[in-house]
């Protein structure tokens, strides 16, 4: 097994040592090398001898002496090194299987790919890894390993995940705690299926993992209008959120009370949908799943109120809008309100724009298309600029969801658009600057 370089890093330390793209990489200290974490683990020592294989299928056998923290210097064909691994399961839930045709491509691959999960925090089902790859990360230690388990009774997870090995991947988080790995947990609740009586068995199994398990996030299921001939869910509702969410706090008092720590935490949605307010930044120990909206809007709240305290206020003057989803408008009303103690002449107007694209129940800030943007603010006076969710937009930082770009959107409001982060900070800064 090998893995071709496609470049060599200028002044680079293989370059020196004559390592030339096209050569294929063998192993590094006499361990194969078959993707990223193999490269990424096996490079960190200071001595090295690299075995590269030419074009002609020539070996050789190199001594390396690097520094500490100093890379390689190699390049290749993709970030993994190889194909991303995709998912197997066809879940009830699935957000993907909920999306309207016509979106870009990349917006329909369902990755399950572990060196994910390690290297940006992606979520596991654990219904595709290799038995390799378990090995792997048990000898390496690679840690923490995020996983979407969503049930405990392997007969249910069969059928959410419409994967009859789904049950047997289970065993895994046993093996990974046996073996020293941290695991972070993610749970979609679905109303009437893996919620109440099923949580409760879900969260007493993972108890049993302790001290390996790391956190775990219980988030309710999202519904798109796009759901003709998919497997019949509800929403939850005020009622339904807050029984929920009462449970899910119950286990967190009873984490702290037997392990020091709540570890268990339900999605800043289940609050806004249960009329509840959300929790202080203590609550949530770190804000160990940020991604999965746990403490996102308090982790906003925090960094906000503490970069305000640090302004000395003043009579500067101006106006914009922050457009948001509809979940979060009236936290993010409040938030302004505390602005303009210290800075009464500075209006940021918020406005929580309904997302018509996907059928009217998604009303997360995330998910907001630029098609809706613009209907919801098209005639109205905005101010100096917009600011939105970088949430919004893919990576490049350029296209929201149906491929609107930021061009698009300035065009047809006549206003700069200026995503920002979600760091209270810099949301202050932006509007203060």
């Amino acid at each position: 097994m090998s893995v071709l370089i496609k470049a060599i890093t200028k002044g680079g330390r293989c370059e020196k040592a004559g390592v030339k793209a096209g050569e294929r990489i063998v192993s590094i200290n006499g361990e194969e090398i078959a993707d990223v974490l193999d490269y990424r683990f096996h490079q960190m020592n200071r001595n090295l001898k690299l075995v590269v294989e030419d074009e002609n299928g020539a070996v050789r056998e190199l001594e390396i002496k690097k520094g500490e923290y100093e890379e390689l210097g190699l390049e290749f064909e993709t970030y993994l090194m190889d194909k991303q691994h995709s998912c197997r399961n066809k879940c009830i839930f699935c957000f993907i299987d909920q999306l309207p045709k016509g979106l870009r491509e990349s917006l329909y691959f369902k990755d399950d790919d572990s060196r994910l999960s390690f290297l940006f925090g992606n979520y596991v089902t654990l219904t595709n890894i290799t038995e390799h790859e378990i090995e792997r990360i048990i000898k390496l230690h690679i840690s923490p390993i995020n996983v979407s388990v969503h049930t405990t009774n392997p007969e249910l997870r069969c059928r959410m995940l419409n994967n009859r090995f789904a049950g047997e991947a289970l065993s895994v988080l046993n093996r990974f705690a046996d073996g020293g790995i941290m695991i972070n947990c993610q749970i979609v609740s679905c109303p009437g299926i893996n919620d109440g009586a099923e949580l409760d068995r879900t969260l007493g199994d993972l108890e049993a993992l302790f001290p390996q398990i790391e956190s775990i996030a219980v988030v309710p299921v999202g519904l798109t209008g796009f759901r003709d001939g998919l497997y019949p869910l509800k929403s939850y509702n005020k009622d339904t959120a807050r029984a929920t969410l009462e449970q899910i706090e119950k286990w967190g008092d009873k984490f702290i009370k037997e392990y020091g720590r709540r570890t268990v935490f339900a999605s800043d949605e289940f609050y806004l949908k249960a009329g509840r307010a959300i929790p202080d930044a203590d609550f949530y120990e770190g804000f160990q799943q940020l991604e999965d909206g746990v403490g996102l809007m308090a982790c906003l709240k925090d960094e906000f109120e503490w970069a305000l305290s640090e302004c000395d206020g003043s009579d500067i003057s101006r106006e914009m809008t922050l457009a948001c989803g509809k979940a979060p408008e009236a936290f993010l009303k409040e938030l302004m309100l505390s602005l303009r103690e210290k800075f009464p002449n500075v209006r940021v107007n918020v406005i929580g724009v309904e997302n018509k694209f996907f059928g009217g129940e998604i009303d997360v800030t995330g998910l907001v298309t630029g098609v809706d943007l613009i209907n919801a603010l098209k005639g109205k006076a905005l101010g100096g600029k917009l600011i939105i969710s970088t949430a919004m937009l893919r990576h490049e930082g350029d296209l929201f969801l149906d491929d609107t770009s930021t061009d698009d959107v300035e065009r047809a409001l006549g206003v700069s658009l200026v995503p920002v982060m979600n760091d209270g900070e810099k949301l202050l800064d932006e509007i203060l600057k």
